[in-house]
């Protein structure tokens, strides 16, 4: 049964995953800064918002994803945002990496008008949005979580409810963690088969299916075989991640020496004009270190 959805945030990952709703058969109503940015969803028949309220009026599940937590804080909290415009019985998806406190902030506050609420990021990048095959993490209740499910099975392959709210946030934050280490690997093993003179790609047909297989290697270590360092996540907003992982690794007292050291690095590509690339960008970091 089609459903009327709002979606707020038409970036690199949002345009394809509300595209899959729209495809779906929903009704969408949707909203982002920059309008061009929404042209391929209005096309398909979405009805352009001129505000996050107005997607709030019109739509019963609004979803979310934007940029950084001050982004989801005004988008959802704010005096003109979709909480102080949705009824009762609405519920919102808040899709954006962002923090388990905000996630948690939204949920009591949504609560007091009867408004249902999850915190649900992604992980697959682009091409898990545009493929659908998104490992969606989920933290809320039930009987909310129940209501959006079919949703969220449209636009991924591996949906998870995680625990109470916050949950879903928490678990992205052990995919950034290991997303970070990981690429620490794919950049070196890399930087070494081009020093030897080897075919990268011929190294990662070997490498990505033994024990040393990723969806990292296997991926973002093609792009950067052929130098194509466009994002499929931008590093400013892993920057942003890695950020909110160790805030909760302090606050839990929890040491993370590996995250930090990355973190430096991804730190060192923004100084060096490197934020606008994806992930796979940190290669540049490490050749210029090495000067290859």
């Amino acid at each position: 049964m089609s459903k009327k959805i709002g979606w707020i945030g038409t970036g690199v990952m949002g345009s394809s995953m509300c595209m899959h709703l729209v495809k779906a058969g929903h009704e969408a109503f949707i909203y982002n800064r920059t309008k061009a940015k929404a042209a391929d969803l209005i096309a398909a028949g979405a009805t352009w918002c001129d505000s996050p309220a107005t997607v709030a009026q019109k739509a019963d599940i609004i979803f979310t994803i934007v940029g950084y937590p001050t982004d989801v804080e005004q988008t959802i909290l704010g005096t003109k945002g979709v909480l102080a415009n949705a009824d009762s019985g609405k519920i919102i998806v808040d899709m954006t990496t962002s923090e388990p406190a905000l996630a948690e902030l939204i949920h009591a506050e949504a609560a007091d008008k009867n408004v249902g609420s999850l915190d649900a990021p992604v992980s697959g990048g682009d091409l898990g949005a545009r493929n659908a095959t998104l490992a969606i993490m989920v933290g809320g209740d039930k009987k909310v979580f129940d209501k959006v499910k079919d949703l969220f099975n449209i636009m991924g392959d591996n949906v998870q409810l995680m625990g109470e709210t916050g949950a879903g946030q928490h678990t992205k934050m052990c995919n950034q963690i290991l997303i970070a280490g990981t690429m620490i690997g794919v950049v070196e093993s890399l930087l070494y088969a081009q020093k030897a003179g080897m075919d990268l790609h011929k190294v990662i047909d070997v490498i990505g299916s033994g024990a040393a297989g990723s969806w990292s290697i296997n991926n973002l270590g093609r792009r950067i075989a052929d130098s194509d360092f466009d994002p499929g996540f931008f590093i400013k907003h892993f920057v942003k991640d890695m950020g909110i992982a160790l805030d909760e690794a302090k606050r839990m007292k929890l040491s993370l020496p590996g995250l930090a050291l990355v973190n430096q690095f991804y730190i060192s590509a923004m100084a060096m004009g490197h934020e606008e690339l994806g992930t796979q960008g940190l290669y540049k970091v490490l050749e210029k270190m090495n000067a290859i």
